[in-house]
């Protein structure tokens, strides 16, 4: 039976455009040698539903009334549709790393080295990292207040480091980077009560703890670290390990993927049902009625818990058993559009939520002094008495920055097609 990466269209996963994976179709010679520029649409599509629905979560943070109030996913002060929107858009980050480490093993697959990749690895996470060091933090905000938060480190900085990672854990024989992934994975939240202090109290804030850090002493100018890298190094060279189950003919990785994709939702309904261990926030009936549902689903994301990691990627694979056989149609289409060029996506739809809260807010003759602030994660909270709207506000603006983005997104997928620069592959 031929390698699947023989047969379908294979793209880099993730952010990290720069992996956009080069396959042989099915010759019998040497992958490398017989290359044809090819991408697994289903892939493709998990990649752009998923960078759809992270819009999402980046206009409600500028549009929603309540965006600097309290974190949506607060299972006492929340309500059942805004903790939704806020709760699907937990599938993003988990499947963008994830992703990316299965991308890296395609890229292993066509003939690259492990040498090679290694060296791909380790310039590519070194150029997310200067993005979102030295561009994302004004492209977030808004501002150049550099005195009150300097650095925010968020899931491009996390893809950057695990990628660097990565490129010294594929040297590891398959069956330790498979048991070094899942034990990190499964155990890194007993380690959630450690605390640090001192100097290396900065240290554990980078590696498994989300908060400030204050590089020239407190008060003073802000880092915050809000990706802790243990836990999603983990998940990406999980992703590079999955990435092997594609050497397999159609009809076993299906299979494959259905029983993986399985096996951790039924441990994710296991071990939080048993409610001793998993995440550091145990579930909760004592608000009654539909919250205890909300609490159930209300995990950790910083860093990402055992049962949110189980919760989220269990569903992404069965999404992808699922799309190998239905990625057709016009959503579809319009969607892989989107996956195609994600990381372009990804810079641009910053830009383009924050400029629809502006001009919404601006038409309404509402407040948009808080839209350049820092959003409560340094320096002073802005007024909040009158800002934002509503939820239906917020989908209104979501589809019309995805509808406005689209055209934008063919044509740079259009252009990455029919051209091979060198600088291309960086976006």
């Amino acid at each position: 039976m031929t390698n699947p990466l023989q047969q379908e269209r294979v793209a880099a996963v993730g952010p990290d455009a720069a992996l956009a994976t080069t396959v042989a179709t099915a010759d019998p010679r040497p992958v490398a040698k017989t290359a044809a520029r090819v991408r697994i649409d289903s892939v493709d599509l998990l990649r752009g539903l998923i960078m759809a629905i992270m819009m999402l979560d980046h206009t409600r943070d500028f549009v929603h009334r309540d965006a600097l109030s309290f974190d949506a996913a607060d299972v006492a002060r929340t309500f059942p549709m805004l903790f939704f929107t806020r709760w699907i858009t937990h599938f993003c980050a988990p499947l963008f790393v994830f992703l990316a480490g299965t991308a890296a093993s395609f890229q292993e697959m066509r003939g690259r080295s492990k040498a090679e990749l290694s060296r791909l690895l380790v310039t590519r996470g070194l150029w997310l990292v200067a993005i979102e060091l030295f561009v994302l933090r004004p492209l977030v905000f808004f501002n150049f207040h550099y005195g009150e938060l300097l650095f925010f480190f968020q899931v491009i900085w996390a893809i950057g480091c695990s990628m660097i990672a990565l490129a010294a854990i594929i040297h590891l024989p398959r069956s330790w980077i498979v048991g070094v992934s899942v034990a990190v994975i499964a155990l890194h939240n007993t380690l959630d009560g450690v605390r640090v202090t001192g100097f290396g109290a900065s240290v554990w804030q980078v590696l498994h703890q989300q908060g400030p850090i204050f590089p020239f002493g407190n008060p003073g100018t802000t880092v915050f670290v809000m990706y802790p890298l243990v836990p999603w190094i983990a998940v990406m060279s999980a992703g590079y390990a999955f990435g092997w189950l594609y050497q397999e003919g159609e009809s076993d990785r299906r299979r494959k993927l259905i029983l993986l994709g399985s096996a951790l939702v039924l441990g994710f309904i296991i071990l939080r049902s048993l409610n001793v261990y998993g995440d550091p926030v145990p579930w909760t009936s004592r608000f009654g009625g539909t919250k205890t549902i909300l609490s159930y689903l209300a995990l950790r994301k910083y860093p990402p818990s055992l049962l949110y990691l189980l919760m989220t990627l269990g569903p992404g694979i069965l999404f992808l058993a699922f799309a190998e056989r239905h990625a057709r149609g016009r959503l579809a289409h319009v969607l892989i559009t989107y996956g195609r060029v994600p990381f372009f996506f990804y810079l641009l739809q910053w830009v383009m939520a924050h400029c629809l809260a502006l001009a919404a807010s601006g038409l309404a003759g509402k407040p948009t002094a808080y839209l350049f602030s820092n959003f409560g994660l340094a320096g002073p909270l802005p007024p909040t008495d009158g800002i934002g709207f509503g939820l239906p506000m917020v989908y209104v603006l979501w589809l019309l920055g995805l509808v406005l983005l689209y055209p934008l997104c063919r044509w740079f997928a259009e252009v990455k097609a029919r051209r091979r620069d060198w600088w291309l592959s960086y976006l």
